[in-house]
């Protein structure tokens, strides 16, 4: 029995299949049986574990997905996506991955696999206009991007799919994940990281938002914990609606330096510059900034207590004691 994740080798890909292969060794209840992962993605996973196997490719490479899914795949787990700013400059690439890559993936699932648990990562993006202060699950989808709008249809695909008894969907909506060690890439909320990776590494980073502009984050460690718990719950515990917002924290990039300072000092702090630019404010400000966890809470769900706790993380997670 087997376990695909989409876009194992990205950040969070690798490190949901470490989380996975660790609750696998803890015996977490209710988690899906598997002898071996599969990562599909365009480079090889870097989890070193023999339970591991690398399927070079993309979702909407039907080749591809013709060695991932089988009749042995028990679970899915769909992480791989082009990211916001490069959907939105990126029309065809964005809809070619994002939509067609996971209407794809569904397709051999239905065809190949015994319906099997389908978690699908997607993003506070799906919601846009006319949101109330405080986002409840069942919040209309109105997207201002193409990313969001990808996201939200990939949402729908997985919901008609679970009904049809194709997959048991789950739709877990991920915060903006911070802190992403790396470099910055070509999401929209990339800077949400850098202004606090690059400064504690001594390096200069770039804020390219209103200071005061609200942001919904979590840490790594919460997400990834987050989206484990999901796949360990009987189904019957979601109801009707597959589609849960997980738990965050809701912030602004003043109070993101703020938490820094305090960590590592003024200097750190001192080394992020606004610049601001219009088009990455566009799309980030049309993002809530605020949800009800209530149904996420009630279902397991943990977030991280504040900013400090993922400036902590981060520091501990990259060996830093001090800022350098």
């Amino acid at each position: 029995m087997e376990i695909l994740v989409t876009g194992g080798a990205g950040f969070l890909g690798a490190r949901l299949i470490a989380a996975l292969l660790a609750a696998q060794d803890a015996g977490a209840p209710g988690l899906p049986a598997f002898e071996r992962i599969v990562s599909l993605d365009l480079a090889p996973c870097p989890v070193p574990d023999p339970r591991v196997t690398s399927r070079l490719g993309g979702v909407e490479e039907a080749e591809a997905l013709a060695g991932a899914v089988g009749p042995q795949t028990r679970a899915v787990f769909h992480l791989a996506a082009v990211v916001s700013g490069q959907a939105e400059a990126e029309f065809e690439t964005g809809m070619r991955v994002n939509l067609d890559g996971t209407r794809r993936l569904l397709d051999a699932c239905r065809l190949r696999a015994d319906r099997p648990l389908f978690f699908f990562a997607s993003s506070l993006a799906v919601f846009g206009a006319d949101c109330p202060a405080v986002v409840p699950d069942d919040q209309v989808l109105r997207p201002r991007s193409s990313y969001g709008t990808q996201k939200a249809m990939g949402e729908m695909l997985v919901a008609d799919a679970s009904r049809r008894g194709f997959v048991e969907g789950i739709v877990g909506r991920l915060p903006t994940v911070v802190v992403r060690p790396g470099r910055p890439n070509a999401a929209a909320s990339s800077f949400a990281s850098s202004i606090l990776r690059e400064p504690m590494a001594g390096e200069p980073a770039v804020c390219p938002v209103d200071l005061d502009l609200p942001l919904w984050i979590g840490s790594p460690e919460a997400t990834l914990r987050n989206i484990v718990a999901l796949a360990c719950l009987e189904r019957a515990r979601f109801g009707e609606r597959i589609e849960v917002n997980l738990p965050g924290i809701e912030t602004t990039p003043r109070a993101m330096l703020a938490a820094l300072t305090q960590a590592c000092g003024p200097d750190a702090a001192s080394l992020v510059a606004h610049r601001p630019d219009p088009a990455i404010e566009a799309i980030v400000a049309s993002w809530p900034s605020r949800f009800d966890t209530a149904r996420a809470e009630a279902l397991g769900l943990r977030g991280d207590p504040d900013v400090a706790a993922l400036v902590a993380a981060h520091q501990r997670a990259m060996g830093l004691t001090a800022w350098t």
